[in-house]
């Protein structure tokens, strides 16, 4: 009927039943409205895995539309909703696991508390007899088959022996007959748990039923459901831990950014240090410079002084020296001098 519908739907549109007026207030519907069962537009709608069974959700009360879904896995905007609808498949899962949890755990506790099979009725009085009677068959046949022995009759013991042996069956018998039917009763009455789907199972039951259980509806239905929210919870945890590793990743980036900016700030101040200490020991080495030139030129100015002072004495003396010489020619070329020398 789905789908002849959808059929439908896709060959007339979804108005079709519609009167002129009804279709003048008729929206399209889209992928991206709420009336739109967004599980089913990622991946699967529960509602659609228990149909007919003892845990059959019933319809879904939203649009399912193959035409919306290959709508929406066409649309550029189908990576961002994908989060958001498998979000919400998600917790639909998980409510169902969660109640589904709750139901096994009590046929757990229902399994757990059933009642031991009770235990053998008394004997008879009748079977009393009969196994006292076989008990003092089988004391004599003993006795005489220890006395065969000894006489060295051992083909005779040997029968007898044979003898014993089936009363002690028949002794057998008598007293684990009623046993083993209980057994048995409680074998055939055994019950399992089906883990995955919570559903009774019989113990030991043939392989076709369990075959069958297996292949069903409900089995595989909640099978899916634990696989998806087992795959979605492990794609979460994945994606933390990504987060972490590239959180952990940037904070040491970050790190190794700071310790290379001290660094650098550390050689700047090296250096810069280094260049005061430099123009420290320049400028000093310029006073000192300074104060050996002017040094030097206070020297060398008291030596143009000494040497002025030289030049002057000397000019003086030699002018003394050249007029006393100058004098005594004078004399001797004097006519009065030269009469007297004469």
């Amino acid at each position: 009927m789905d789908a002849q519908r959808a059929l439908l739907d896709e060959l007339m549109g979804a108005a079709r039943n519609l009167t002129d007026e009804e279709k003048k207030g008729y929206r399209e519907i889209k992928w991206d409205d709420k009336e739109v069962c967004a599980p089913y537009m990622i991946r699967f709608c529960p509602h659609d895995l228990f149909v007919n069974t003892r845990s059959d959700l019933g319809p879904c009360p939203r649009v399912h539309d193959q035409k919306l879904k290959e709508s929406f896995e066409n649309s550029p905007r189908h990576d961002s909703y994908v989060p958001r609808f498998e979000a919400e498949l998600a917790q639909f899962c998980e409510k169902l696991v969660a109640d589904l949890d709750r139901k096994v755990r009590r046929g757990r506790e229902r399994l757990d508390q059933e009642v031991e099979p009770p235990p053998p009725p008394p004997i008879s009085a009748e079977k009393a007899e009969q196994l006292s009677v076989l008990e003092e068959k089988i004391k004599n046949l003993l006795e005489q088959v220890e006395s065969l022995g000894e006489a060295g009759k051992v083909d005779e013991a040997e029968a007898l022996m044979r003898k014993v042996e089936s009363l002690n069956l028949e002794k057998a018998a008598l007293t684990q007959q009623p046993q083993n039917a209980a057994t048995m009763l409680t074998q055939e009455k055994k019950m399992a748990l089906c883990e995955i789907c919570g559903s009774f199972l019989v113990a030991n039951d043939a392989v076709e039923r369990t075959q069958s259980h297996i292949t069903g509806k409900q089995h595989i239905g909640y099978g899916m459901v634990r696989d998806y929210l087992a795959e979605y919870k492990e794609a979460k945890e994945k994606a933390r831990e990504e987060e972490r590793l590239a959180r952990e990743k940037e904070a040491e980036e970050r790190r190794k950014q700071r310790e290379k900016e001290n660094e650098s700030k550390n050689r700047r101040s090296i250096s810069s240090e280094r260049d005061r200490h430099r123009d420290r020991d320049y400028g000093r080495d310029r006073e000192r410079s300074r104060e050996w030139n002017n040094r030097g030129n206070r020297d060398e100015g008291r030596g143009m002084d000494r040497r002025r002072q030289y030049d002057r004495n000397g000019r003086d003396g030699g002018r003394s020296t050249y007029h006393g010489r100058e004098r005594e020619r004078s004399r001797s070329r004097s006519p009065v001098r030269h009469g007297h020398r004469r």
